[in-house]
């Protein structure tokens, strides 16, 4: 009798619940029914594969079955997330070490269409003349339209000293051209440092790699030794640097930061929620300091970029960034292949994401060429007859400024805007000083 209540009781408890859920206009899945639903949706995937497997026209493996399948499901996330067996995992280790087989270029997938990032300097991609924003259409012929981008990276890449047809789309082509290029060990250094003028230093970080930030500490260090009387300003030459190591980008950005935040990132795992600040230890002078951006500046490079504007120690000068705004985490699986996966996205110190919109330059100076003109202009005062000469007495301080700027630089004529920039940032504080 009691038992027979008991059950009634359940009964209309059970009732009450189900009419609440309803009226309420919530609907709530059971968690047994959401795994039903998962293996179901698993179930669909080995029949399909089963069938694959007993059907098709020619015996395939089940492992190139299955990593056909990951590359799939990957390249419908996004273009940075990736699927790399053995082979491609071991190389992509060799890569953020500075050392690799291949072309020297960095590529990515845009509206379906694989895109260069940036070539990398002193490589077969940069000596052909590839530049950022070129579509590969084709690579060896076959075409690249939706190419999963690890495909497009297993193509490319080969035995050093053979060589490679690709096809290439640029807007200032009237129709696609061929670059045959020869593979080799591709050896990045990652920094290049040289004194301008006096007390104005050069640097070139061409990517970022396991080393760049303790390289790029060196740099520091030679441009000191060379300009005893200290740096007056410095060009920090990112561009046409597509990114690389987070910690390195972090590093690099905490040699000229004393305190504050550097990036954060955010994602769906508490891993991916991380803040990078900066430390008093081993920051660089206060001095004027200008970094080169273009559209081949992404990831990394744009973190730097990114913090020392926001925290105002840097001018930006250039043109737009790439816009690569997310993290890939490099994940090992069991069977020596790993997978690229994109886990958060970052944003600059006042909380911006750059993702597919770039760091936007402080100055837009966008790339030209620099010639030399025989000046033809009018007679000065010199030139008349009968001219008064100068006084010789007359003090003046300011003696003839000689260029020493080297000649494989004078061509460049966004790092030659860098350095007047800051070298009237130097005129204008000496007039103050003097005017004291």
């Amino acid at each position: 009798m009691f038992r027979g209540k008991l059950s009634i009781f359940f009964l209309v408890l059970l009732g009450c619940l189900l009419f609440s859920w309803m009226s309420s206009g919530r609907v709530v899945i059971p968690a047994a029914a959401q795994a039903t639903s998962s293996y179901q949706d698993l179930q669909l995937f080995t029949d399909v594969l089963t069938i694959v497997k007993r059907s098709y026209v020619e015996e395939v493996s089940i492992k190139d079955l299955i990593y056909g399948a990951i590359d799939g499901m990957l390249l419908s996330l996004d273009p940075h997330s990736g699927f790399m067996p053995p082979e491609i995992y071991q190389e992509m280790k060799l890569d953020t070490r500075g050392q690799f087989g291949g072309l020297g270029i960095e590529i990515t997938m845009r509206d379906g269409l694989l895109t260069v990032v940036a070539p990398i300097e002193d490589t077969p991609a940069a000596r052909a003349g590839l530049k950022t924003g070129d579509q590969i259409i084709k690579i060896e012929g076959q075409f690249t339209k939706d190419m999963e981008i690890m495909a497009a990276v297993r193509l490319m890449r080969g035995e050093p000293g053979t060589s490679i047809t690709i096809t290439v789309l640029r807007e200032a082509f009237g129709k696609p051209r061929d670059f045959t290029l020869i593979r080799e060990i591709i050896k990045v250094k990652s920094v290049k440092s040289s004194t301008l003028e006096e007390g104005y230093g050069y640097i070139r970080l061409a990517q970022f790699q396991e080393r760049s930030s303790q390289d790029l500490a060196k740099a520091l260090t030679t441009l000191h030794e060379e300009n005893e009387a200290g740096l007056k300003g410095l060009v920090l030459d990112l561009r046409n640097n597509p990114g690389g190591l987070l910690d390195q980008a972090v590093e690099v950005v905490d040699l000229f930061l004393r305190e504050g935040m550097i990036v954060y990132t955010k994602g769906r795992e508490a891993d991916s929620q991380m803040e990078f600040t900066a430390t008093q230890g081993g920051t660089e002078p206060d001095y004027p300091l200008v970094i080169l951006i273009n559209g081949g500046s992404a990831s990394a490079a744009e973190i730097v970029s990114g913090a020392l504007q926001d925290h105002g120690r840097a001018v930006i000068l250039g043109s737009q960034s790439f816009g690569k705004g997310s993290v890939q985490t490099i994940i090992p699986l069991s069977d020596e292949s790993g997978l690229r996966l994109t886990t958060a996205r970052y944003y600059t110190p006042r909380g911006t994401s750059i993702q597919a919109k770039g760091i936007t330059p402080d100055i837009e100076v966008l790339l030209g060429e620099v010639k030399e003109l025989e000046e033809t202009g009018p007679l000065r005062e010199s030139d008349l007859k009968n001219h008064i000469e100068m006084d010789e007495t007359a003090p003046d301080d300011r003696s003839e400024i000689e260029a020493l700027v080297d000649e494989k630089f004078r061509d460049d004529y966004q790092l030659m805007r860098a350095l007047d920039l800051l070298k009237g940032w130097q005129v204008f504080q000496s007039m103050k000083k003097d005017a004291a």
